[in-house]
């Protein structure tokens, strides 16, 4: 099943579901008003609106209409929590090497994640305003998870049944920020602004086989400026399963529904499939060259982030972010 949120001029826009191929949308406004309504109820709202996805397949659901990912909002346009973990520590082991610094062994056991922001996120197709390109404007191409309510205290093979969605999501983070706020000791603020989803959000049994061991296997495409920039597996060298992470985020709390709890930037140690951030490329041209080349985002750079089944069909539309100047 695939659900979507579109803008309807109020804050928490109109809950519809959307059809396997991504073509067509049926409203579901009246089985649970926004996507948190139908997750504080998951258990009564699940049913009908699997129902109402079998009548927008047959062609029977009132109202039909072109789904225009243009016109979605994130599925959550803003959401109790967003948690974004490490998940693939070869990516932070990169990062540390290329400035000199060890990782700690407890790294490899121990999920690193911080909590971001979630009053409001950009749309799929919303612009990232950056106030000035020295800020190190980067995208980071990631996996996410949407939960149900999560005790506390689970452990990570349960944990896994509480994950009702998945998409995908543009953590942006502005780079030369973040030094001086974890010189702090207090973690990221300033240095990570509004990210963006996917414009569906889908069900694990509707990914297939993609979706095994609280992982998806499937590669992640970053497209920067119209040219391919990393097409990474997302279940290659993911060091902890979502299970592992949402254990992590509820050691010490419970989670409430509609909990986000991201991935991390997908990366692979081995083969030529790029990166799924900037920063990651320059860590590497660093290692090799003695110093980045490749420049972090501009004014009027375009990052579009995707992933396709098997067959080639998208599964949750593209994230396609431009980066604009604040105003005045």
């Amino acid at each position: 099943m695939k659900l979507a949120t579109l803008d309807n001029g109020r804050r928490d826009g109109m809950l519809v579901v959307v059809s396997t191929d991504l073509g067509h949308c049926a409203p579901a406004g009246d089985i649970a008003p926004t996507l948190q309504g139908a997750l504080d109820d998951w258990p009564t709202v699940e049913p009908a609106l699997r129902a109402r996805a079998d009548e927008l397949s047959a062609g029977t659901a009132k109202d039909i209409t072109p789904f225009r990912p243009a016109q979605a909002r994130s599925p959550l346009p803003r959401a109790f929590q967003w948690a974004d973990g490490s998940a693939y520590v070869t990516h932070v082991e990169l990062v540390r090497r290329a400035r000199g610094a060890e990782l700690p062994e407890r790294f490899w056991t121990d999920p690193l994640m911080y909590q971001g922001g979630s009053d409001a996120f950009l749309d799929p197709c919303g612009d990232i305003v950056a106030v000035s390109e020295e800020h190190g404007i980067d995208f980071e191409a990631e996996i996410a998870v949407v939960t149900d309510d999560v005790p506390l205290g689970i452990d990570a093979l349960a944990a896994r049944e509480h994950i009702r969605l998945v998409m995908l999501v543009n953590d942006v983070s502005l780079r030369n920020l973040i030094p001086g706020e974890l010189e702090k000791g207090f973690g990221f603020f300033q240095s990570k602004p509004s990210s963006a989803f996917s414009p569906v959000a889908v069900t694990p049994d509707a990914l297939g086989e993609a979706w095994r061991d609280a992982k998806l296997h499937l590669p992640l495409v970053s497209i920067l400026n119209g040219e391919c920039f990393g097409r990474p597996n997302a279940g290659i060298d993911m060091t902890f399963d979502f299970g592992q992470l949402i254990a992590h985020a509820a050691r010490t709390r419970p989670l409430c529904a509609g909990s986000i709890i991201g991935s991390g930037t997908v990366s692979n140690r081995e083969g030529d499939v790029g990166s799924s951030c900037l920063a990651e490329r320059r860590m590497l041209e660093t290692l090799q060259q003695g110093a980045p080349r490749t420049a972090f985002m501009r004014f009027g750079d375009v990052i579009r982030i995707e992933m396709s089944d098997a067959q080639g069909h998208s599964i949750f539309g593209a994230i396609e972010n431009r980066v604009v100047r604040a105003s005045a």
